[in-house]
C-alpha cells in the first residue's frame, strides 16, 4: 500500500503523491475480446491496485474482467450490437432517456452512438455519487460529457489512437459512393472525440505516432500529451524452452477485418511465397469474416494454408507465439501494435510495417518494412525463412526489449503522476 511512514517526531508532512487515489477508470465497452481497450482496462486496473490505489472500472457491456479487488459499476446500454433484430429493441421506458433513444437513433440511422450515451450516464453516475472518486480515467471514450465531469472531478483521458485514421483508411479503400456515405455515417463520432480531446488536459497516449496522429487531425496541443507504452503481461507472454518452433509457422492478429488491419497485404505476400515453400502456413488470431481477406484468400487458393483461430485465451495466444517461426503485423496503423509486443516477449522473431507505432514497438529488435507492400514484406519473410541464425538473434533481441520497456507497473505510475497533475490543476479552478 502507499503509505507515508515516520518514526520520528516532527517528521516532514506526507507528500500527497504517496497517498492512495480513489480511481475510477471508465470504458464505454470493455470486454478483453472486444478488443484492445478491454485488454488496457484490465491490465491498467490491476497494476494500479497493485500500487496501492482504490479502483472501480465503470463500464457498458460488454463487461470486463477484472481482478480481485477490483469493483465494477456496471452502466447498461442497449447493446444493440448483440440484438436480432435493433430496430425492435426500443421499449416505451427508452423514451424517457435521452442516453437510450439517442444510441437506438443512432444505431438504426448507420452511426455509431455508444461513446456519447455512455459519457451521459457516466455523468449521472457521477452527478449521484458526489466526492466519491479522486478522479476519472477516461478509455478513449472522449464522449461530450466529460466536459461537464470535469468540472466536478478532475479527468485524464488515454488516447490510444485517433480514429480518424480509421475513417480514411476505410474511405481509401472502398469506392462505392453509397459505402463511402455510409462509413462517413458511422464514423461521425470522431467528430464529438476531435472536439472533446482539443478540450482535455492531460491526455495519455501510448506513441508518438498517435501523438503526432492526434496533433494533426484532432487539433490537440503537443503540451497536452504525456507518452507511456503499454505494458505486457510477461507472466503470460515469455518463451518456453521446451517448445520447440516451426520456422514455416507464420502468426498474425486480426481482431477486425478493416483496411487499418493491413491483413489483405500479408494474404498476397504469403501468396508471393506459397509455390516456393510449400510448407509455409499462415495461422491467423481473429475469425474470418465476409470482406477483403475472405476474398484474397479465395483469390489466391490459400484456404488450406491459413487458419484462423478466434475468441482464444492470452495463453493460448502466447502458446501460437512460442510456437511460430516469426510474428508478422502488416496493419497500416497501431497506435501501439500489442500484438507485436506480446510476441516480441515471447522471444518471437517479428515483422513489422511502418504503420504508426509498430517501428516504435520494434526498435531495432525486428524487421520492418514499408506499409502496404507485399514484395517487401514477402522478401522480410523469405529473409527469415532462410536464415535461422538470425531469426534466433532477432527472437533474443525482442524479448530483451519487451522486458526493459513494456512494463504495466511503469504504465500504472506514469498514469498517477498525471493524476495528481489533473487533481493540482483542478483545485485552482
Amino acid at each position: 500500500m502507499l503509505k507515508h511512514l515516520s518514526d520520528h517526531a516532527g517528521a516532514p508532512t506526507a507528500n500527497p503523491e504517496d497517498t492512495s487515489l480513489r480511481i475510477l477508470l471508465a470504458s464505454y465497452r470493455s470486454h478483453p475480446h472486444v478488443g484492445g481497450q478491454g485488454v488496457y482496462v484490465h491490465y491498467l486496473s490491476k497494476a494500479l491496485l497493485e500500487l496501492g490505489h482504490k479502483v472501480d472500472v465503470v463500464s457498458g457491456p460488454p463487461y470486463p474482467v477484472l481482478a480481485p479487488g477490483i469493483g465494477l459499476v456496471k452502466l447498461p446500454s442497449l447493446d444493440l450490437f448483440a440484438e436480432d433484430n435493433a430496430l425492435s429493441a426500443l421499449r416505451s421506458r427508452h423514451f424517457s432517456s435521452w442516453s437510450d433513444l439517442s444510441e437506438w437513433l443512432s444505431h438504426n440511422s448507420g452511426a455509431f452512438g455508444e461513446p456519447y450515451a455512455f459519457g451521459r450516464r457516466l455523468h449521472r453516475f457521477i452527478n449521484n455519487n458526489p466526492g466519491r472518486y479522486d478522479v476519472v480515467h477516461d478509455n478513449q471514450t472522449l464522449a461530450q460529457a466529460l466536459l461537464k465531469i470535469r468540472k466536478k472531478v478532475p479527468v485524464v483521458t488515454t488516447l490510444h489512437h485517433p480514429i480518424s485514421i480509421d475513417l480514411k483508411l476505410a474511405l481509401q479503400s472502398e469506392k462505392r459512393w453509397w459505402m463511402r456515405a455510409l462509413i462517413k455515417r458511422w464514423h461521425r463520432f470522431v467528430h464529438m472525440q476531435a472536439k472533446v480531446a482539443r478540450k482535455l488536459n492531460p491526455i495519455l497516449t501510448v506513441s508518438e505516432a498517435s501523438k503526432q496522429a492526434a496533433i494533426r487531425d484532432f487539433g490537440v496541443p503537443a503540451s497536452a500529451f504525456h507518452i507511456v507504452p503499454n505494458g505486457v503481461d510477461q507472466s503470460i507472454f515469455s518463451p518456453d524452452p521446451a517448445v520447440r518452433r516451426d520456422a514455416n509457422m507464420i502468426v498474425t492478429t486480426a481482431s477486425a477485418d478493416t483496411p487499418l488491419k493491413g491483413l489483405p497485404v500479408l494474404i498476397k505476400a504469403f501468396a508471393l511465397l506459397a509455390d516456393q515453400y510449400p510448407n509455409l502456413r499462415l495461422t491467423v488470431i481473429g475469425r474470418l469474416r465476409n470482406g477483403p481477406t475472405k476474398e484474397a484468400i479465395k483469390s489466391a487458393g490459400l484456404h488450406e494454408r491459413i487458419h484462423f483461430c478466434g475468441g482464444i485465451s492470452q495463453e493460448e495466444i502466447a502458446g501460437l507465439f512460442r510456437q511460430a517461426g516469426m510474428m508478422v503485423s502488416p496493419s497500416l496503423f497501431e497506435g501501439f501494435g500489442m500484438p507485436a509486443a506480446e510476441a516480441m516477449a515471447c522471444a518471437t522473431p517479428v515483422i513489422v510495417s511502418t504503420g504508426g507505432a509498430l517501428p516504435e514497438v520494434a526498435g531495432d529488435a525486428g524487421l520492418i518494412v514499408p506499409r502496404g507492400d507485399e514484395r517487401a514484406l514477402a522478401e522480410a519473410i523469405e529473409r527469415l525463412l532462410q536464415n535461422p541464425a538470425e531469426r534466433e538473434a532477432l527472437g533474443i533481441a525482442a524479448q530483451k526489449r519487451a522486458q526493459e520497456l513494456f512494463c504495466w507497473t511503469r504504465h500504472a505510475s506514469e498514469a498517477v503522476s498525471l493524476y495528481h497533475m489533473a487533481i493540482r490543476a483542478h483545485a485552482h479552478h
